[in-house]
């Protein structure tokens, strides 16, 4: 049984389904619950898409919203971080092992897949479920920490491909969450502590955030001295035990921007570099509508047409994205602002060129291959399309 059926939660359960488990996926979207059942729900990626149609899957695969009696729980709802105090909000995840509790059996297996602070597993999950079922945990009801893997874009790639922390309460715990996901998982399985593997998945999206904030810092300087940040990054990438992380306009996404956090909450004394790194980067956004404001100065009501929305390219994931940050900030100063972006519905755009006449900046923010295609088709034209010719690149992978 699934709890959740989001980006994390739908396909681990197809997968499931697939290797012939009985699988149920609940949530608390009614309308959700019925596109699965109904196999109406619209899939983005192909290989998710088509395992949604397949056979075995239609035969093991249903969603309610209400959970009943199995073996196998995993939790896989969203833990987000709490705006202001920047800590965890477990809310969701308490609701969902609250629901669980009250169809767990002795015996049954409690997989936690989201994203939780350090010993979260030990304090707070297993206290619950002792005190809503009377079981003890977990020589009652086994309990594992098994974080996902996944990248929107590549979701069934990952989650099948990827290594996977399995980290129990106890021996017997990671015994039976490793016998569950060696059922689709192809990568290695490692076992571990809940704690350890906590730790390490928090650790995972740290890294990639404090090296991104180097990143920016460095394009920073290089900036104010005059020096060209690609050319910079690339002679020091060329040393063999350097590789520098792209600086951008931000960090998005639901694991980055959010795990650090978790981090800080944990151990707010010996965690100032991992704290300065979110600081760095969660100031990026106002960065970029800075710049952009600076750019259009000269100008009396500029028309600013804002490139890309999702927190990545060529994805149409916009979680946390700061490109929708920097643009609602420019906004909110009273500039006018078209925002567009292919792969998301609402903002596409049926010919780019009608899009930019008359327009007095273009920032590609996110640089898609789609939008990077149709800029450079336009690139002769540009002078007579838009007003000033003002194009300001902040995706790094676009040389322009």
């Amino acid at each position: 049984m699934v709890v959740g059926t989001g980006y994390v939660g739908l396909p681990a359960a197809l997968m499931w389904a697939k290797a012939g488990h009985e699988t149920i996926g609940i949530d608390i979207d009614e309308n959700l619950v019925a596109a699965i059942n109904e196999r109406t729900l619209l899939l983005n990626e192909r290989e998710l898409h088509d395992l949604l149609s397949d056979a075995d899957v239609g035969h093991n695969l249903t969603a309610r919203t209400d959970p009943c009696e199995g073996e196998v729980f995993v939790v896989a709802v969203p833990t987000p971080v709490d705006p202001i105090r920047k800590v965890a909000d477990l809310t969701s995840i308490n609701q969902a092992v609250a629901h669980v509790s009250t169809v767990l059996r002795p015996g049954n297996l409690v997989i936690i897949e989201s994203t939780v602070p350090p010993m979260a597993c030990q304090t707070i999950i297993a206290p619950l479920i002792e005190s809503l079922t009377g079981l003890r945990v977990p020589q009652d009801v086994l309990l594992a920490h098994c974080p996902e893997r996944i990248l929107p874009g590549d979701v069934f790639q990952e989650i099948v491909h990827n290594d996977r922390l399995i980290g129990g309460l106890d021996e017997a715990s990671t015994a039976a969450a490793t016998k569950v996901y060696q059922s689709f998982v192809k990568g290695e399985l490692h076992p571990t502590s809940a704690l350890v593997a906590e730790l390490s998945k928090l650790m995972e999206n740290t890294y990639r955030d404090v090296n991104i904030a180097l990143a920016n810092e460095m394009a920073r300087i290089c900036e104010n001295l005059g020096a060209s940040t690609c050319e910079v990054f690339g002679f020091a990438n060329k040393h063999p035990r350097v590789s520098i992380l792209e600086p951008g306009i931000g960090v998005g996404g639901h694991c980055i921007p959010v795990d650090p956090w978790f981090l800080k909450e944990a151990a707010p004394y010996d965690s100032r570099l991992i704290s300065m790194a979110r600081l760095v980067n969660d100031e990026m956004p106002s960065r970029t509508a800075a710049r952009i404001r600076r750019a259009v100065s000269d100008l009396r009501s500029p028309r600013i047409v804002a490139l890309g929305a999702t927190y990545m390219r060529n994805c149409e994931d916009q979680r946390e994205s700061p490109a929708i940050k920097a643009v609602e900030q420019l906004v909110e100063d009273g500039y006018e602002v078209r925002h567009l972006d292919p792969l998301v519905p609402e903002l596409q755009y049926a010919s780019l060129e009608r899009e930019l006449a008359d327009a007095d900046l273009v920032a590609v923010l996110v640089g898609h291959n789609t939008i990077v295609a149709d800029l450079e088709r336009l690139r002769p034209s540009l002078k007579g399309i838009m007003r000033t010719e003002r194009v300001m690149v902040f995706d790094s992978s676009i040389s322009w």
